[in-house]
């Protein structure tokens, strides 16, 4: 599934190169990880629920996911430094092309009354981040085995310098934004 990084070789790099004026090929833009997220609120109550998301994590992305824990208390969450919040994966090379290709050409198209992911969510040094309500628009996730509907940020990190140099990287590679 090296489709992505074939077509960013292929067709990306000319195009950015002719749009910015790029004098050489190092200037181009390029994702450097994207980074999926899940927090989980309810860890304190239900243990299990982190297991649950790990391996929900794991089969979407390939990878085994790090647990993310707190960083200070907060009485108003009831939450203690030190406790597990949620998990996290860091996907670089193949398998960062192979999810960004399955996440714009399998998952998001089967999100319901889907429009186009929204084009004001880059951070000003052009990186994008996105939420992700459930995940069950992965093809891997099997419906009778979820046991709770989990919500997912999806984070791109580009070498782009800004927002409009990132928002035409993703959109050459297929990122379907809204109109």
């Amino acid at each position: 599934m090296e489709k992505l990084r074939e077509q960013y070789e292929k067709e990306v790099v000319p195009a950015l190169m002719k749009k910015f004026n790029y004098t050489s090929v190092m200037q181009v833009p390029k994702i450097e990880k994207i980074v999926i997220n899940i927090g989980l609120g309810e860890t304190k109550d239900n243990p299990k629920a982190l297991d649950n998301a790990m391996n929900d994590l794991s089969i979407i992305t390939g990878q085994r996911p790090i647990v993310t824990k707190a960083k200070k208390s907060i009485a108003a969450f009831k939450l203690r430094e030190g406790a597990k919040i949620g998990c996290k994966v860091t996907l670089r090379a193949g398998k960062m092309y192979d999810f960004a290709y399955k996440l714009f050409n399998v998952a998001l198209p089967r999100v319901r009354d889907f429009r186009g992911v929204s084009a004001n969510s880059f951070d000003g040094r052009g990186n994008y981040s996105m939420g992700i309500k459930e995940q069950l628009i992965f093809p891997e996730i099997e419906y009778d085995k979820v046991d709770k509907l989990r919500g997912m940020d999806i984070i791109f990190v580009t070498t782009a310098k800004s927002d409009e140099e990132a928002k035409e990287l993703l959109t050459l590679l297929g990122m379907p934004f809204k109109n």
